[in-house]
């Protein structure tokens, strides 16, 4: 089976639970990123999303200048080991029903991230090999 680290990205980003809201929003923005990893000693703690500053923040009129990260993390965050292969990283995804997964090293620490996106960008480049071996067997069309 096809492991993670074929399409884990080892670039994170990510922060401290003690980091304010407003910061961690703007490292989304700055990073061009949906989420923000929440590490303690390099271990991921949480993960704070831009849905759940939507959500916990916005719709709810909160103040985010009071708030800091640990303030709307998830509660806990799902983790894969490294060298997990490819479908065991989308059974986590499924069952937690999340779209990032952080994935660790061999002590727990932070390593990279999977995201639904990067499925999609690896399906798609599947799908066009796919095609090109199809296209490659098949007679030209005749376009008349």
């Amino acid at each position: 089976m096809p492991e993670i680290k074929s399409i884990v990205r080892e670039t994170v980003v990510s922060a401290s639970p003690e980091t304010p809201l407003t910061e961690v929003a703007q490292l989304m923005d700055e990073e061009t990123v949906g989420s923000v990893v929440i590490v303690d000693d390099e271990r991921p703690r949480g993960i704070v999303t831009d849905r759940d500053l939507a959500i916990e923040v916005v719709a709810r009129g909160t103040d985010a200048s009071s708030q800091t990260a640990a303030d709307v993390m998830s509660d806990r965050v799902e983790t894969i080991a490294v060298d997990s292969g490819i479908f065991d990283v989308l059974r986590v995804m499924a069952d937690a029903k999340v779209r990032r997964v952080p994935a660790v090293d061999s002590d727990g620490d932070l390593a990279g991230i999977v995201t639904f996106d990067d499925f999609v960008v690896l399906l798609g480049r599947e799908l066009k090999l796919l095609g090109e071996v199809v296209e490659a067997e098949i007679p030209p069309y005749d376009h008349a």
